[in-house]
């Protein structure tokens, strides 16, 4: 540079200098914003080839979940063959009449179903009946009776167990006179 006249080298600094300002301008300009630009479209790419794949996993475990809902379905179908439907008062007096003809227990008289709403839990999607049973028995059968019951039939629940002696004239004095509420589930109307 001491070879150059002054005027020379004024005018090189300046050549350096104005080519080093646009070779910035052209960098900030032009080259970063695609930078920046490119750098968003990977990102977005690979959240869509994540995105892709967890789409592509939905559909290979389609079938796995159709074939798991129609076993689900198939329990609850199963798990409803105990559960009231269409006349109420008829298929209580039917499962009742059946039920105590193996056990000797006496019961004269069924009581007429009242229908409502599940009082044990809000909001259930069910309905629940509930029928008074009045008669007699021995007390050992008529525990057999509520307890075999209750066991062959997880969707109904004996409540309210009211004993006494028996009043019936003739009748043996260990002979009891029970009052008893019978509470099942009824199937909804869909």
């Amino acid at each position: 540079m001491k070879r150059l006249s002054p005027a020379k080298r004024n005018q090189l600094i300046a050549v350096v200098l104005a080519t080093t300002g646009l070779i910035c301008a052209v960098y900030f300009l032009m080259i970063k914003p695609f930078s920046i630009q490119n750098e968003d479209l990977a990102l977005d790419t690979k959240q869509q080839r994540a995105r892709l794949e967890d789409i592509k996993k939905g559909i290979k475990q389609a079938q796995s979940i159709a074939a798991g809902k129609a076993e689900v379905l198939q329990q609850l179908t199963h798990a409803e063959e105990d559960v009231a439907s269409g006349d109420v008062y008829a298929w209580t007096y039917d499962t009742i009449r059946r039920f105590k003809a193996t056990y000797h227990v006496d019961i004269p008289s069924i009581g007429q179903p009242v229908q409502g709403e599940v009082d044990l839990l809000p909001g259930f999607p069910y309905k629940q009946v509930k029928v008074s049973l009045n008669g007699t028995a021995y007390y050992h059968d008529l525990g057999k009776f509520v307890a075999d019951f209750e066991n062959n039939f997880p969707h109904m629940r004996m409540v309210n167990l009211a004993i006494e002696p028996s009043s019936q004239p003739g009748g043996s004095a260990e002979r009891l006179t029970f009052r008893i509420d019978v509470i099942a589930l009824v199937k909804p109307n869909i």
